[in-house]
């Protein structure tokens, strides 16, 4: 039966019911056992499973990645923790250079889902703030999945836990206590490569994922009042995403914004606005347009951290700019 519960629960939830249903699935990372982790997701799981399954580990990415890949391959179903998304930077090799294409090579599956509280807006700097997951699409074997809500944070949690490739899961911090929506008692998935249209519309399609989509909501609100409809689409899954439901949209409106909180150069919204270029070129009415974080250090100040983020009023000019063609 569905109930509200926050973000953050959702995942823990997904971690509880799966380490019953499975065995072979145990959670590891700084500081995840007795304290639960630096935001409370692994709460709790130290009492039922035990330290064997819910284990601390050393200040060391590249040990947390290297014991995935390790334990993978001995048929394990390992979900390794990193503490914040910007330490997978001191872990790159073990992703890049061995858990990406050991199936290529090997042929032996790796079910490894890293999870990685990523982005900005709580005022924590440049070291906590950062939204790499377009790195992480450039690179062949790995699933990179963004849920935005509760009940998608439970079930792509669940389908990346039981896929047999690596998948980067990260998570927007920002809304870990800070949104809830109905999330379902029992155990469900939520397919890895399926967008989902958050809103219908007739007049723009804007793309998002992550923690963005509520930006878009409300603009979607405001634009609704003077007239012009946008259809928002949460892709939740980066790698693969989902080509057939953004371009059945952009065919159907003419127009798209692409909003993500990644800086704008080099984010995942150049994949799709060239996507868009190259397949539906036919039903271009206006410019497609990228909003992202400007490109420069993420500021701690809230002040400057407010400026570096996409905004409400990015979202709505744009949209009414787009109009006008």
């Amino acid at each position: 039966m569905p109930r509200e519960i926050f973000y953050a629960d959702a995942i823990r939830e997904a971690l509880q019911q799966e380490m019953r249903r499975d065995d072979s699935v145990y959670v590891f990372g700084e500081d995840v056992a007795a304290y639960g982790g630096v935001f409370g997701v692994t709460k709790d799981l130290l009492a039922e499973f035990g330290p064997l399954r819910v284990r601390n580990t050393p200040l060391s990415e590249g040990a947390i990645l290297g014991e995935a890949i390790g334990s993978a391959v001995y048929g394990l179903r390992p979900v390794p923790e990193i503490q914040f998304s910007d330490f997978l930077t001191t872990g790159m090799s073990p992703v890049i250079d061995l858990m990406s294409n050991y199936f290529y090579r090997i042929h032996t599956p790796l079910p490894i889902t890293i999870r990685a509280p990523a982005g900005g807006a709580l005022r924590i700097g440049n070291f906590h703030s950062k939204c790499l997951e377009a790195w992480f699409t450039h690179v062949p074997g790995l699933k990179v999945v963004v849920p935005a809500t509760a009940y998608d944070a439970k079930g792509l949690l669940i389908a990346s836990i039981r896929d047999n490739n690596p998948v980067l899961f990260f998570e927007q911090k920002k809304l870990y206590r800070e949104i809830k929506d109905q999330v379902p008692e029992e155990l469900y998935t939520v397919p890895l490569s399926e967008a989902i249209v958050r809103r219908e519309g007739k007049d723009i399609t804007l793309i998002t994922y992550g923690s963005p989509l509520y930006l878009a909501l409300e603009a979607e609100k405001i634009l609704k009042g003077k007239g012009i409809e946008l259809e928002i689409i949460d892709l939740r899954t980066l790698m693969p995403w989902d080509q057939k439901t953004v371009l059945q949209s952009f065919q159907k409106t003419n127009r798209a914004i692409i909003l993500h909180e990644a800086p704008k150069i080099g984010g995942f919204g150049g994949e799709i606005a060239s996507y868009l270029v190259e397949h539906g070129f036919d039903s271009l009415a206006a410019p497609v347009v990228r909003i992202g974080a400007k490109q420069m250090p993420i500021p701690t100040n809230p002040v400057l951290e407010d400026f570096y983020l996409p905004s409400l009023k990015d979202i709505l000019d744009t949209a009414e700019k787009l109009m006008e063609y």
